[in-house]
Formats: C-alpha cells, structure tokens, sequence
C-alpha cells in the first residue's frame, strides 16, 4: 500500500511540474497523456536503476527493506522523474543550456574549491560508512581506529579491491561530476512563449546552490558516519574512566602458576571467522545442513565450552576482541584490545602491549619452544610485533616462506598462500619443534574462511550454491584430515591441541537472509588436555557465559598448569567451577564497561 502511494506521490509531482512548465498544448487529451506517460514513465524508470543499477533485490517487497524503503522510493521516482523531464524539456526547445560571459573573479574561483573540497569530504563520509558496514558490518570505533594506526602490509586484494572500486571511484566519480556544475559558466533558459526567454539558473543561484548542497553532503555525510559507526562511542573510550580492569586485573606476574613435572606441548589453531552458526539447526547452529560434519565429529573426543544447554555455542561478541589481532591479544593475554591514547601505536616494534605478560612470555620463561605460522604478512596489524615482544616466536608467514624457498617469490594468492599448503608446512614444523627434546607452543592460523566470500581451491568440491559455504565446508575437512595426523604422530600423547574461531565471520552477503535474532558465536574445542582436568563435571561445559580473553588462563589450564585463584588477567579458566566475569557481572555490562578509558590499562599496559 505505502509503495503504491510513493509511486503515485512521486509520479502526480513529476505530472504537476510537467503540465505547469513545459506542456504546451493544455487540452483534456493532451494533460490525459501527460499524465498516464509521467506516471507510468518516471516509475518503470525508477523501478529499473533500483533493480539493475542499484542491485536492490526484491523491489517490489518493501516489508525486506524498513520502514523507510517508501519514502526512499518516492525519492528515486521524483527525482528521475524530474530528470526526464529536464531532458524533455531540452528536446522540445522549451529549455536550453547556453554559455554566459564567464567571471573570472578570484573569490568565485575560491568558493568554487571550497564547495567541491566540502563535498568531496561529505561524500567520502557517505561511501566509506557504507562500504565499512557492507564490508565488515559491526565495524566499531575501537577496531577502526586501532586498524588505522596499525601496519596494513598483507592486507588481501579482494578487500583492497573493494575499497578501491567502492567508496574511492564512487568519491572521485560523485567529485568529478559535482565540478562539471560547479565550474560550468553556462546558464539555464525557459522559452515559455514566443521571444520571452527567462534565465532559470543565474551565476548567483548556481554559487547558492553549489554551497548548500556541498554544506548539506558534508553535514549529511558526518552525521551519518557518526551514527552508523558509532563514532559517539570514542567519546566514551577516550573521556568516562572505568576502574574495572583495574580492580578486576589477576596479575600474571604475582599469579603462583605451577606447571608439571613434564610440560605438555600446545598447539593453537585459530580459524579464520569459524563461528557454531554453521553446524545445522539441530546441532545449535542456523544451517539446514550441517556445513562442518567433520568438526562435529571430532568435537565428541574433546571439550567444548558452550553458551548453550545444548548444542554447539561459545562466546559472543566481546568489546575489544571481535577481529583477528585483537582475539589473538585477548586469547594470549587475558585483555581486551583498547583504543591507543597518547600517540601510542600497536605496530611498532617492542612497544605492543608491553606492560602485558602473554602466554609466550609464560611458556619461553619455562623453556618452551615457540613459532607462529601464517599464511599471510604478519605484519599485517601489528602481528608480528606482539608475538616476538612476548615470546619470541619464530615468525613463519608468507614472507619467510617465501625466504625459505617454501613458495616462488611471485607466489601471491588470497591473503598470501592458502591453507592447504599452511597445513603442509605446519606439519613439517611440528615435526621440527618435535625433536628438539623440549616442550613447543606453536600457533597457527587458517585464512581461506575470511571475507570476502573465501578463498575456494581449485582442487575443492563444491555441492553448495553458495562460495562461502563451500569454503566453509572444506576448512572443516582440511582443519580434521591435519588433526588427524597430529592424533598419528609419536609427540600427540603429550600435546593439547586447541582449535578455535578468532572471531565471528564479517562476511555480509552469507548472513544477509539469516534469523537476526539468533545468537551468533565462535567455535571452540579443546583435544587431549591435561589428565588432571579431564573429569570435570558436564555442567561446566553448557550454559556458560564468557569471552575469548577467558582461554589465557584455560589455554594454560589444558597443558596440566595450576593457577592460583583460576584467573589472569580478566581471564577465568574455564575447566575451574570459578564463575566468569561475564557470569558475574553480566555479558552486556561488562561489554558496555569494557568500552570506558582505562587509566589503569593506558599506565601499565599499554605504555609499559
């Protein structure tokens, strides 16, 4: 009903205009047919850019777009239907585009750059808030302000290749186009009658007209960036203090950990955006058929923490641990990743983080050998930093592969190289760190499940429609067939293997037609832990609320650790009957309390 009234709003308006200014010949046959053409002409017209050139699916179903899809339409009618009418007008001569004596004044020429500079920055806001939430979604403050002053080497094509031909080209084309106006010295003319012409565009209405609309794009543009990527927030990061951390902080330094007699090894797999909403309905995820059966499986011999009575769950969105480097700081560190105060950078050599003791600083004080593999730049967001200022791993990622002669130097897919050679690799380093008759700690993580869509193998079957879901469901088959191996080789007995999605998937496209109203959260499983946490009662494994900076004390609890009072840093081990901060305090309370200034974490960790 509400679609039908905007269609015929805008196409009555588009009929006014045209039989008040250009119509000729007022005669009931000729206003009949300006008005069946100007309806039917300027909403078909409309009906087309939305659905082939503004790839809006489903136009005519306005109950999938909001409440304001309506006046959206409406808009879009009127305005193509005052185009064509521009156009008709100029065909039958009613008007005409003329060049005028240019001005050559020197503030014209000053005003002009000031508009289009404005306009320009309103209209950069207007796309980079969009391709922001089409690309990554909940982007929030915090992760974009942290990405910002972090390294971006790495980054893969496909998501540069999206900026570059979304918000950048649609900036410089919007730009470009908004100049030919501004600096145009031609002038609008109405032939209403014969030897009476009116000029409709002067020099001065078009300056008034080329700051308003410049002004109304650079305000519209703000206002909406602020409110859709919560920008309001940085007011709170930066200017309301919290003592919570403080107060609530398990210091790994005064914490009495004891390790046994003989240390387990540990093996970290962090899956790339492998979140339980990819296990069907009946397994606690969201899915008609079951994406990951491989996982499934193998989650029976192990442990795994959900938020669920039953079913697959695990923790939900958490503040400052929602991407890959700040789920790997939470995991490793027991803190949430916080906005940078004082000019302090997370990618900067020995300066992430270093008021933070991590696992790698626990695990290489007890002798452990340590490496990280990726299969991407590790410098991507700092990464590299943070894991050899806290442990001194062995950095193996696309780089060193490529200085090892592991891959051509021109060899370059997806983020770097894809999984399946990861996992080769990862296999002979295991076998490495095996034999040098100490314990290793070695991380690892996956990357063809990140979006855009995934990276597909060439040699990957795909029975699903959907790119994604067949990604999806060969990382389950490939993440089980190196598990496996692991379960083969002579070092397995004593190894904790840990498998666990960084974060939820920030893939649009594959969420878009989903229930949002269902609790999306990360995969986890913990193989082959410590004997001494083994038999723990079933109900510490279901209807558990926690955070990803909860496995920094459960990561070292799997390899037989005992932790005095189960925590470090904000963490909880979960394996304990100690209830969680977010058990104690509230997930959404704790969330909200995480996004305030720390003094306690800008002093002491952040600067050290």
């Amino acid at each position: 009903m509400w679609m039908l009234l905007a269609a015929a709003a805008a196409g009555l308006l588009v009929f006014a205009a045209d039989t008040g200014l250009l119509l000729k010949k007022r005669t009931a046959g000729s206003v009949i047919h300006a008005l069946f053409r100007d309806m039917i002409v300027s909403n078909l017209t409309a009906l087309f850019l939305a659905q082939f050139v503004l790839r809006i699916e489903n136009v005519f179903l306005p109950g999938l777009h909001g409440p304001w899809y309506p006046l959206k339409y409406f808009a879009l009618a009127l305005g193509t239907g005052i185009l064509l009418l521009f156009c008709k007008g100029v065909a039958d001569g009613v008007l005409s585009y003329t060049s005028a004596a240019p001005k050559r004044r020197a503030r014209t020429w000053v005003l002009r750059i000031v508009c289009v500079f404005l306009f320009a920055l309103g209209t950069a806001a207007f796309t980079g808030t969009i391709w922001s939430q089409n690309t990554f979604g909940e982007l929030t403050p915090d992760q974009m302000l942290i990405n910002l002053i972090s390294p971006v080497e790495g980054t893969a094509s496909d998501v540069m290749n999206t900026l570059f031909f979304g918000p950048v080209f649609q900036t410089v084309f919007l730009t470009t186009v908004f100049c030919l106006f501004a600096f145009s010295d031609r002038i609008l003319l109405y032939h209403r009658a014969e030897n009476k012409t009116t000029v409709l565009f002067p020099a001065l209405a078009r300056k008034i007209v080329s700051l308003v609309l410049a002004l109304a794009v650079l305000c519209g543009g703000i206002a909406f960036g602020v409110r859709e990527l919560q920008l309001g927030d940085l007011y709170t990061a930066y200017m309301d203090e919290s003592p919570y951390i403080e107060e609530h902080f398990a210091d790994p330094r005064e914490v009495q950990m004891t390790f046994p007699a003989q240390k387990r090894n540990l093996i970290h797999i962090y899956l790339e955006s492998v979140e339980n909403t990819y296990f069907s309905k009946e397994l606690g995820g969201l899915m008609d058929e079951n994406l990951m059966p491989e996982l499934s499986e193998l989650a029976k011999e192990g442990y795994s923490f959900s938020d669920r009575s039953e079913g697959f769950g695990g923790p939900p969105w958490t503040t400052g641990g929602h991407w890959s480097v700040a789920s790997m700081v939470n995991m490793g560190t027991g803190l949430p990743m916080k906005v940078p105060v004082d000019g302090n950078s997370y990618g900067s050599p020995n300066n992430f983080l270093p008021g933070a003791v991590a696992i790698g600083d626990i695990l290489q004080e007890q002798g452990y050998e340590q490496a990280v593999m990726f299969g991407a730049d590790a410098n991507f967001g700092g990464l590299s930093y943070y894991f050899a200022s806290h442990g001194n791993f062995e950095i193996l990622d696309y780089n060193k592969m490529k200085e090892l002669g592991k891959i051509p130097e021109d060899y370059y897919v997806w983020w770097g190289y894809e999984d399946s050679k990861l996992f080769e690799f990862a296999k002979e380093e295991l076998t490495k760190l095996s034999e040098t008759g100490k314990p290793f700690h070695f991380v690892m993580e996956t990357a063809n499940t990140h979006f855009p869509d995934g990276y597909l193998e060439p040699d990957a079957p795909t029975p699903y429609e959907s790119q994604y879901a067949n990604v999806i469901a060969y990382s389950s088959y490939q993440t089980e067939q190196f598990v496996r191996w692991i379960q083969q080789q002579p070092f397995y007995e004593n190894t904790t293997i840990v498998l666990i999605g960084d974060h939820l998937s920030m893939d649009q496209n594959f969420f878009k037609d989903l229930d949002p109203n269902y609790r999306r959260t990360t995969f986890n499983l913990i193989l082959n832990p410590a004997p001494n946490v083994r038999d723990i009662p079933e109900d510490r494994l279901h209807n558990r609320q926690w955070a990803n900076f909860d496995m920094f004390p459960t990561l070292l609890s799997s390899i037989g650790v005992e932790i005095e009072g189960d925590r470090l840093g904000l963490g909880t081990d979960l394996f304990s009957g100690t209830p969680t901060r977010f058990e104690e305090d509230g997930t959404a309370e704790v969330n909200e309390i995480l996004r305030q200034r720390s003094n306690f974490y800008n002093n002491n960790i952040l600067l050290g």
